[in-house]
């Protein structure tokens, strides 16, 4: 028999990963990637240079694919379905993948569906915004506002999304050009995240909910399992993503990010139909990382077991900063945590880039939780002790 090809539309850090889980079980790998520089074209060996917006690109780059699949969800939807009529098995499919591009679309789909989320519509202008507003106006908050408006394509990592206090300051998401979502600006405890993989014939798992921490519209940290979290929400949380992926007979990773509600409600905020930052833990606390699941599910074959190895995994992004001599800082980190497992992206450090993440894991979550903080922000600079 010989071994699949998987072709990777984008070179990104998730495709950097998802090759890595595919290397133990001989799967080759074919990347699309923007430039040679990009994380994973460092590392895979057939690297197709292109852009995923030309489709003539995307036919040739699939000649000798067994399965497409993506790094980011940003390949047209018109090109995903020709790919398809040339009988070239993409997974996502374009009708679940349009849910993670399009969040108006994704926001009609899940509440017909019934799933919960934030109030929402799509509006026109800045005096949409106002009278979207108005419908949700409090004694405490008269005009409604603050809301929150978000391009419907493209946004990512706090990029797309802006919180408007009044009508004025509401002209700035218009200027794109493209649809523009209104949502309420939901009074949450804490963002929560349900991670879930899906193969073509229906087989499903689902990994622990855990606990995102976002700084200034980036993740910084995730605490798997979430702490202190109502088992009847986490059990919910757990059906509701498994139930999304069959609604939108999502093939692989399928990220959920969730608000808790401090009356103790679960709204979905956003989907994503890839590999995803919360699921990055499970490269050493689960049992099968999200990326190997990711593979397996788009090969239809069969899922591996996605249980913690540990009672606490805390992944810790690591950030760019003023610092760029990271690996000088190994010595440190190395010695001070001998457990300590340490991921590179292979990208230039930039001030706010995400360059790479650590995992922490063990029985004691504070002892979890600074290890990983001390070793990201050592990595960075600004920790020198």
């Amino acid at each position: 028999m010989t071994f699949p090809v998987v072709g990777m539309v984008g070179g990104g850090q998730l495709a950097r990963m998802t090759h890595e889980a595919g290397i133990p079980l001989g799967i080759r790998f074919k990347l699309l990637s923007d430039t040679p520089q990009d994380s994973a074209a460092q590392v895979v060996g057939d690297v197709v240079i292109g852009d995923y917006r030309d489709l003539d690109t995307l036919r040739d780059f699939a000649r000798g694919c067994d399965v497409i699949t993506f790094d980011h969800e940003h390949v047209p939807t018109e090109h995903l379905r020709a790919l398809e009529a040339d009988g070239i098995p993409v997974r996502p499919g374009p009708d679940a993948l349009v849910h993670a591009q399009d969040k108006g679309v994704m926001r009609a789909r899940l509440t017909e569906i019934g799933v919960p989320c934030p109030r929402h519509r799509i509006v026109t202008d800045p005096a949409d915004v106002a009278a979207f507003a108005a419908e949700g106006a409090t004694p405490g908050s008269p005009d409604g506002f603050p809301v929150v408006l978000k391009t419907v394509r493209g946004g990512y990592d706090g990029k797309g999304v802006w919180v408007v206090r009044s009508a004025e300051e509401a002209a700035e998401p218009f200027r794109a050009g493209v649809p523009v979502l209104a949502e309420e600006k939901v009074a949450f405890v804490r963002e929560l995240a349900a991670n879930v993989v899906r193969s073509p014939h229906g087989q499903a798992v689902a990994y622990p909910v855990v606990e995102s921490q976002q700084v200034d519209g980036v993740c910084d940290t995730v605490i798997a399992p979430a702490p202190d979290l109502d088992p009847r929400l986490a059990l919910g949380a757990e059906e509701m993503a498994l139930r999304i992926a069959r609604e939108l007979d999502v093939v692989g990773h399928l990220a959920v990010e969730l608000f808790e509600t401090a009356d103790g409600r679960i709204l979905v905020n956003e989907l994503a139909m890839r590999p995803h930052n919360s699921g990055h833990w499970t490269q050493d606390g689960a049992i099968t990382s999200q990326f190997a699941n990711h593979v397996r599910a788009v090969l239809d074959l069969p899922l591996g077991d996605p249980r913690p190895r540990a009672p606490w995994t805390v992944m810790c992004n690591v950030l760019g900063g003023d610092y760029p001599d990271m690996y000088s800082a190994y010595l440190h980190c190395m010695a001070h945590d001998p457990a300590l497992k340490i991921h590179m992206y292979g990208k230039d450090v930039k001030p706010g880039r995400k360059v790479g993440h650590v995992n922490t894991y063990g029985d004691d979550l504070a002892d979890v939780l600074e290890r990983a903080r001390h070793a990201a922000g050592y990595l960075r600079g600004t920790i020198t002790s």
